[in-house]
């Protein structure tokens, strides 16, 4: 594979083997001017993958794309934020598919290999073992790539090209997430110090900026411990379980946002559809009738949706209820039993 390929899929073993191979340390890249590009690129790279897309630069030689990659790993693992991890994870993933449908069968096939998603190419596209298939879309929600919903064949399962591309895109972003952070040394971190400071000023904004604009009078600050999870990885473009996605959506909806501002919080989920998604939260809303009140604490226990729980929850049984009393005072008195609340 060239280094205009390895540029483009740089997550692939034949793209780290090739910079092992280059002669020179990692210490040279991050400090001589030589590799002044590659830096510059990888800042770009991780802002980029911090609002979502990541573009490719055709003004920068194939070198310098391709070892921007490790030196924004570098930096995100300098910066060790797990909302950054899998956000970089997402856009580095999102930005290979678009790039993976373009290409032919026989190269899309030896991504796979190289991620252990193997399969054969057909006349109709690729022909995947179960086993390979259960792998790749574990992590999906949608109903369409559940299992039980495609025909079997003597263990094998026929795909489109796009959907093959799409099992890569779910293998890539499980690969770059699970291994970062790396280790280390804090002298890369210090050299590196400018990039960083300016990616952290990025990367808050970021986190902040669905707060400022999306919530209006709503207060995230007092959010229960379990809607900070959920809203953290939903905005990180985390697939949400059916369970999570209804606890938060029905929260969301409960304390005043609109179905227009939940959906902007769900388009960088990996399976976005915002047709679905628009139904769906519209019948949360009440759009067929009935506005759905979130789940108590019990019931976000039972389906492994409760996370972080605090001193206040021991006295709340739902988060609605949690959501009130922080907004009453700062270091509030509980005055709810958990045996009160009926929403």
């Amino acid at each position: 594979m060239d280094v205009a390929k390895l540029s483009n899929y740089p997550f692939l073993t034949q793209a780290a083997d090739y910079v092992a191979d280059m002669g020179t340390s990692i210490e040279n890249i991050l400090t001589s001017r030589a590799f002044d590009i590659a830096r510059y690129r990888a800042q770009i790279r991780v802002t980029q993958a911090i609002q979502g897309e990541i573009t490719q630069d055709k003004g920068i030689n194939n070198i310098a794309e391709l070892l921007s990659y490790p030196i924004s790993r570098i930096i995100i693992s300098c910066i060790d934020d797990a909302f950054l991890i899998r956000r970089c994870g997402l856009a580095e993933a999102k930005s290979a598919y678009v790039l993976m449908k373009r290409e032919d069968e026989a190269f899309i096939q030896e991504i796979g290999k190289d991620l252990d998603i193997n399969a054969a190419i057909t006349e109709g596209g690729f022909r995947i073992h179960f086993t390979d298939y259960i792998r790749g879309a574990a992590g999906m929600r949608a109903l369409n790539w559940k299992l039980v919903n495609r025909r079997l064949n003597s263990g094998f399962v026929n795909i489109t090209k796009e959907e093959y591309a799409r099992l890569l895109q779910e293998a890539i972003r499980g690969r770059i997430s699970a291994s970062l952070p790396l280790e280390v040394p804090d002298r890369f971190c210090k050299i590196l110090k400018e990039d960083i400071e300016e990616i952290k000023i990025r990367l808050e904004a970021s986190k902040s900026e669905f707060d400022e604009e999306g919530f209006g009078d709503v207060a995230p600050d007092e959010f229960p411990p379990c809607v900070v999870h959920l809203l953290s990885n939903a905005q990180a473009g985390v697939n949400l379980a059916h369970s999570a996605r209804f606890a938060l959506t029905s929260f969301l909806i409960n304390i005043g946002l609109t179905v227009d501002q939940i959906i902007q919080m769900f388009n960088v989920s990996p399976d976005f559809n915002e047709e679905m998604t628009r139904y769906q939260v519209d019948h949360i809303s009440g759009g067929t009738g009935t506005k759905y009140k979130p789940p108590s604490c019990a019931t976000m226990i039972t389906y492994g949706n409760c996370f972080g729980k605090d001193e206040l929850c021991k006295n709340i049984g739902h988060p609605l209820s949690y959501y009130r009393n922080k907004k009453k005072t700062r270091n509030p008195i509980p005055t709810t039993n958990k045996n009160d609340e009926k929403e």
